[in-house]
């Protein structure tokens, strides 16, 4: 059998090492000699508790085992190696001169691999030799792909199954025992039917039945969205592929992608285009959504709506003075500061551009609405951040403006905005780290209040 590059044989990475055992010095002697001829790697042995030390340490890959021996004979020797996990695998060839049936068969019910008899003819025994290295060098191979990609299945995200033309599991996957909430091999035997609904059962099963019918023709079921019914009865969105397996039996792989995961991934994206990088609090797209939403709302319900505009005072002399870093810190103690006003579900704290941030309050008053917004500045203001060159206050200080309005249909989202952000300047014109407010009377802004504080 010849094997991919990707699988190599364990005999083309080593001579094959072969352990000869024999209580006779001159047959130990030959053999040994005949072996090393052969290309053969070769340790000995003149007793059976020596062949066992010597073989779970260097685990050859054959054995040559004299049956009459001193002490621990060849039949007792084998018993051994066979019965320690080290060496249980290796094949042991018994030679011997008791050639009596009884012997031979009492030799391979042991677990021998070969018996041969004495006299020694070294051109059999070297075939006899190769031959059980190539079956094992052939095994071994066979094993070691096995286990490969048994390691690559079980490793794999997502969840395999292997099912049986009627419909039964015949195999599963740690994913796909893990998706559905199942222990170990607990998926074995079960139909797809306790999976699936009843109907999309039946539409595999007769998939199945197709394959069976034309295997020569094989329609390809592709990938389809399906409801599968787990462990505790709940059922979990998921993308399931099936394959056809043709061969003496014919089997058919079916791969389960959790989309739940994919979308949850979705959903954490379409989050993240939302959030400021650096202050991780609402960025300007979300803030303007949620103005909008919460704007329609305030139309139906006749309720006001109050806006806080926040600006940090000479934040352009802060970041000169002690640099981008310094800067960047600022922002995101003024973003947690103003994070912690926002409490209700229909309160959002934002950063709306630089050093610029927004805070909507819905159905709070004017007088509700300049109280949070004095809360804010003091808050900032207590965060005591050192701002050597600011000609207001030795410390970070903000300017803050208010506008509260119950929105009509006549009126525009523009107007409000328009009207906090003046109110911020005018902060800022009145000597700033102060609050101003002013409140909708009628259809126009046409009676304002401010409020410095």
């Amino acid at each position: 059998m010849s094997l991919p590059a990707a699988f190599p044989s364990p005999s083309s990475q080593r001579r094959p090492a072969i352990l000869i055992v024999d209580d006779a010095p001159d047959a130990l002697g030959v053999l040994r000699t005949m072996m090393a001829q052969q290309g053969y790697q070769t340790f000995v042995a003149t007793t059976g508790e020596r062949a066992i030390s010597i073989a779970e340490r260097v685990r050859p890959d054959l054995i040559l085992l004299d049956v009459v021996m001193p002490g621990l004979d060849g039949f007792d020797t084998c018993r051994k190696l066979k019965q320690h996990p080290l060496t249980d695998a290796i094949p042991v060839i018994f030679m011997s001169e008791r050639s009596d049936t009884d012997d031979i068969v009492a030799g391979f019910d042991i677990g021998a691999a070969d018996y041969i008899g004495k006299p020694l003819r070294m051109a059999e025994v070297c075939a006899r030799v190769r031959a059980q290295l190539q079956m094992r060098g052939t095994s071994e191979a066979q094993k070691e792909q096995a286990d490969r990609l048994r390691l690559i299945v079980n490793a794999m995200d997502e969840g395999l199954m292997v099912i049986e033309a009627n419909g039964r599991i015949q195999y599963s996957n740690p994913a796909c025992e893990r998706y559905l909430g199942y222990g170990h091999a607990e998926l074995t035997g079960l139909p797809i039917a306790d999976l699936l609904g009843g109907s999309l059962a039946q539409e595999y099963l007769d998939y199945f039945a197709s394959c069976l019918a034309n295997p020569h023709d094989v329609p390809l079921a592709g990938a389809r969205e399906v409801l599968i019914r787990d462990r505790d009865g709940a059922l979990r969105a998921m993308d399931l592929t099936v394959t056809p397996m043709i061969a003496e039996e014919t089997l058919f792989v079916g791969l389960l992608h959790d989309i739940t995961h994919h979308k949850r991934s979705e959903t954490a994206l379409q989050q993240a285009a939302l959030v400021d990088s650096l202050t991780q609090i609402a960025n300007r797209r979300r803030f303007d959504s949620f103005l909008e939403q919460e704007w329609h709302r305030a139309i139906r319900s006749g309720l006001p709506l109050s806006l806080v505009v926040l600006d940090v005072d000479h934040f352009k002399l802060y970041n000169d003075t002690l640099g981008h870093a310094a800067g960047d810190l600022c922002l995101q103690k003024v973003a947690a500061a103003l994070q912690s006003r926002a409490l209700r579900a229909t309160d959002l704290a934002a950063r709306y551009g630089g050093e610029e941030f927004v805070l909507l309050f819905a159905e709070t008053t004017l007088a509700a609405a300049t109280v949070l917004g004095e809360s804010i500045r003091a808050l900032v203001e207590s965060l005591q951040l050192p701002h050597p060159r600011s000609p207001t206050s030795p410390w970070l200080t903000a300017s803050i403006g208010v506008a509260t309005m119950a929105p009509t249909q006549f009126d525009r989202i523009e107007q409000f905005f328009v009207a906090a952000d003046r109110m911020m300047y005018a902060a800022k014109e009145a000597g700033r780290n102060r609050v101003m407010a002013i409140e909708q009377a009628g259809p126009a802004w046409d009676s304002a209040v401010s409020l410095m504080i």
